[in-house]
């Protein structure tokens, strides 16, 4: 049984494996000839792999920045990161985590199959990580590892996996032009949130991706050219503040600080072409090969794709929310130092991945002050809410990471609070969350219904 735990998450954890068999599925359900079959699972599955590779590249070179930026400033505390709170955990909580992201997935496709939000949850590290944190929240609450963990773990993973995407979709059609993908990621709930704050405060027809550029610095329309040009700017004066003596002793392996900055400005640029050209892979395979499933075991479902997949839509975006929510967080660390509290340091892939994609949400709506406001909200919940999630999480708020993202935080948050009035309250809010999707999705397909005028 273990081995077969084992074999299980270490397929769905991986993405490139998932949705490549998701693609095969779908391919074969399309009678598609065995030559297409193959041609189109190899393709989803490099796809995958290109664009995670990208993401690595990025992580890869934002990794100094952090080091640097806590160095230069002199600060200790907690870093919000996903990667780093699950390794911690999965040593004492991996077989309930498994059996959790199991029943979750079994949920998502029944939610799916039966209710109005077909959205397949297709991004396995993320699912992973949700597991993990409702096994840590349950257990944590005194409900121990056994079967009525695994099963409301299960159902409130399934649907909150369900939901959220859904959530982001009003968006993501904006974003794409289409209404063909999702977005598959643990920030939904911030995303859907800078959109709404564009929409409320911000100005459609000024978009990130209009900025008027003078015909001498033309090549700054080049997105590879203009990341990193800009990445360099804010490396080397992070660098200069460091101090040479750091970053070529601990960092750089003795080679100059400058030199070695700019490389790494030049490394996260080739890590952003990279994704772009995942994500056509992905795209130009997934989205045909899941008409398969969709038509036959989930009509009209859609794939809910990992946050990289909407970068090419808009790159200046990017750069805005980044350095915006970055730029918050790091305000609120010297508030928290201020006030005392617990000192939540900044996460630089956390901010760079939502910030980024709250900025692009942000500016769908409200155009580059909606990329501005919208970048800034979602930093200001993944900078604070932190201190709100580590009183639930038992021998794990001692760590020195915890949870970055807003749909484990804000439900991580709400389910500790109920798992406080004990495991009956806990299991009654579960269901209750799960009961209230079910009749708004009964509610909106009454309502769409009316709506629809008889043939005379």
């Amino acid at each position: 049984m273990k081995k077969i735990l084992e074999l299980f998450v270490s397929i769905a954890s991986q993405p490139a494996i998932l949705v490549a068999l998701i693609s095969m599925v779908g391919l074969l359900l399309q009678k598609k000839k065995a030559n297409e079959v193959v041609a189109g699972t190899i393709k989803t599955f490099a796809g995958f792999l290109v664009l995670t590779g990208g993401a690595t590249i990025l992580e890869t070179a934002l990794a100094p920045f952090a080091k640097m930026f806590q160095f230069a400033l002199h600060v200790q505390g907690v870093v919000p990161s996903n990667e780093a709170v699950v390794a911690i955990a999965l040593v004492k909580y991996g077989t309930p985590t498994a059996l959790i992201m199991l029943t979750g997935m079994i949920v998502n496709i029944l939610l799916a199959r039966f209710t109005r939000f077909k959205y397949i949850f297709l991004t396995g590290q993320a699912m992973l990580y949700m597991s993990c944190l409702s096994a840590v929240i349950l257990i944590s609450a005194g409900m121990g590892d056994g079967w009525q963990t695994i099963l409301f773990g299960g159902i409130f993973e399934g649907t909150l996996l369900t939901i959220t995407p859904a959530l982001c979709q009003p968006f993501m059609r904006k974003i794409t032009k289409s209404d063909q993908v999702a977005m598959g990621h643990t920030g939904n709930i911030g995303y859907a949130s800078a959109g709404l704050i564009g929409k409320l405060f911000g100005d459609k027809s000024k978009s990130t991706e209009d900025l008027n550029i003078p015909k001498s610095l033309g090549f700054l329309r080049d997105s590879t050219v203009s990341i990193a040009l800009l990445m360099s700017v804010v490396y080397v004066i992070l660098a200069i503040a460091t101090g040479p003596n750091y970053i070529e002793s601990k960092l750089s392996g003795g080679t100059n600080y400058i030199v070695y900055s700019i490389i790494q400005a030049g490394t996260f640029a080739a890590g952003f072409v990279v994704v772009l050209q995942g994500v056509r892979m992905i795209l130009g395979e997934i989205v045909p090969a899941f008409q398969g499933i969709a038509k036959k075991l989930v009509p009209n479902s859609k794939p809910a794709l990992d946050v990289p997949i909407i970068f090419p839509y808009a790159p200046n975006a990017v750069l805005i929310g980044f350095f915006v929510s970055f730029f918050v967080g790091t305000l609120s660390m010297f508030a928290m130092i201020a006030l005392g509290t617990t000192v939540i340091i900044p996460g630089v892939v956390g901010h760079f991945f939502c910030g980024a994609a709250s900025g692009i949400y942000g500016n769908s709506t409200g155009g580059r002050r909606g990329a501005v406001l919208g970048a800034a909200f979602n930093s200001l919940l993944i900078s604070w809410l932190p201190l709100f999630i580590l009183p639930v999480l038992g021998t794990l708020k001692l760590a020195a990471s915890t949870f970055a993202d807003t749909d484990y935080l804000i439900p991580g948050i709400l389910v500790g609070k109920l798992g406080s009035y004990g495991a009956i309250t806990l299991v009654s809010g579960i269901l209750i969350f799960l009961l209230v999707v079910v009749l708004t999705s009964i509610v909106l397909n009454a309502k769409d219904r009316s709506k629809v005028v008889p043939a005379k």
